[in-house]
């Protein structure tokens, strides 16, 4: 447990986004370790805090997972913090070999090993203590013996080299200041001929200066987004090719009713008007290859 005064010394959320990358990096460590413990509720949306409502379970729906993925794993896994559904499309077959980015509650590490099998294995890599603590329970809750989760950054992961038949990672990268980092990293570790199925966003046009440089806007999945071309540049960068985009729609457009209130107040205070994002926050599913 952290001393009261340490955190007092930490960004919080409804304040401005720092300039050091570190502190960025640890006020999502907090958001998201209040989120595993219950302090807050999931939703990675523009307010992350999702209050009594939706659920994670409608917002999970809305971002285009089945009703069979809902009931295949612990209803506790599901924080409702994705951006997409990507697992789906990873196309993955027994004993392969899957690496989970930003694993938080355990529910798409639980989703790829049930398609692996027992011949499979499943890693999960967050680096917030209290999700990995959540998401081995949610592995023990689901009998899965095949899934191990670690505590590590993504700038720098705790595994080997060309190990990973395929990766996956639902609403994270964006998350990350240095996703160039993040990117090479995929690319270490993959097989040759591995290959990434992603859920992240990107924008298409700035951000208000208001939302830009909110941290809760970051923690909440936008502030932190990163302009489609440049990302795109960043995955070509670390040797990672063929990118198809599987999906794509207007990230906050999708949400519809599962939208919590919570971030219509956000845009309020900010003095920005939902028209002026509209197009601009994307959601995107994109398939790339190790060659």
């Amino acid at each position: 447990m952290s001393h009261p005064d340490q955190d007092r010394d930490r960004p919080q959320p409804g304040g401005r986004l720092p300039a050091d990358p570190e502190s960025v990096v640890d006020a999502v460590r907090q958001r998201y370790g209040q989120i595993a413990s219950g302090a807050v509720a999931g939703c990675c949306s523009p307010a992350g805090d999702c209050g009594s409502e939706p659920d994670p379970a409608t917002v999970s729906s809305a971002v285009g997972y089945r009703r069979e993925q809902l009931a295949a794993a612990p209803a506790e896994a599901n924080l409702g913090l994705g951006c997409g559904a990507p697992i789906e499309h990873l196309g993955l077959r027994p004993g392969e070999t899957v690496l989970d980015l930003g694993s938080g509650g355990g529910f798409d590490a639980l989703l790829a090993a049930a398609e692996v099998g027992d011949e499979g294995w499943v890693i999960g890599v967050d680096m917030t203590p209290e999700m990995i603590e959540l998401a081995r329970r949610n592995a023990a809750r689901a009998g899965r013996r095949q899934v191990e989760f670690r505590h590590g950054r993504l700038e720098e992961m705790p595994v080997a080299d060309a190990t990973v038949d395929a990766v996956t990672s639902n609403c994270v990268i964006n998350l990350v200041p240095d996703k160039a980092k993040v990117f090479a990293e995929i690319a270490r570790v993959l097989k040759p001929g591995g290959r990434l199925v992603v859920a992240d966003v990107v924008l298409d046009g700035e951000l208000p200066p208001q939302l830009g440089d909110s941290l809760l806007a970051y923690v909440g999945c936008v502030a932190g987004a990163m302009e489609r071309r440049r990302y795109f540049e960043t995955v070509a960068a670390a040797g990672l090719a063929d990118v198809e985009i599987l999906k794509e729609v207007d990230f906050l457009a999708t949400l519809g009713d599962a939208l919590p209130a919570e971030a219509a107040a956000l845009l309020a205070r900010a003095g920005v008007e939902p028209g002026q994002l509209a197009g601009k926050v994307r959601s995107i599913t994109f398939r790339a290859w190790k060659r």
